[in-house]
């Protein structure tokens, strides 16, 4: 399977590479994370996240310095659709954090039904 580009959406890619927000343990693991799914295979630990956007999905990073959450979209043929990359405080995920998906997702799906 030919490696599918990975399409950055708002500040996902400055927070993934942000130090106040992603470490660099939790940036190493979304990135191999990542990789899987640009060739078409499931991250290591996930769970579906729908009332963002049909098919989006959550990584689930724990590593002993925090909670980080990359939310992203791989069902469509031409890119992998970073979200929204983030560290969780508590174990739900915030209203703010969801808000952040779903405007991103909406604004995929208009620009593909443009082209």
């Amino acid at each position: 399977m030919k490696e599918k580009p990975i399409d950055w959406r708002g500040s996902s890619q400055r927070d993934i590479k942000d130090d106040a927000i992603f470490t660099p343990g939790a940036r190493r693991e979304a990135g191999r994370q990542l990789n899987q799914i640009q060739f078409g295979l499931e991250p290591d630990h996930w769970k579906p996240f729908n009332d963002v956007g049909a098919g989006t999905k959550e990584i689930i990073i724990d590593l002993d310095d925090g909670w980080f959450r990359v939310m992203y979209v791989a069902k469509f043929a031409e890119a992998v659709y970073v979200l929204h990359c983030f560290k969780k405080k508590t174990n739900a995920t915030s209203q703010q954090d969801k808000e952040i998906a779903k405007t991103r997702y909406k604004a995929i799906i208009q620009e593909r039904k443009q082209k």
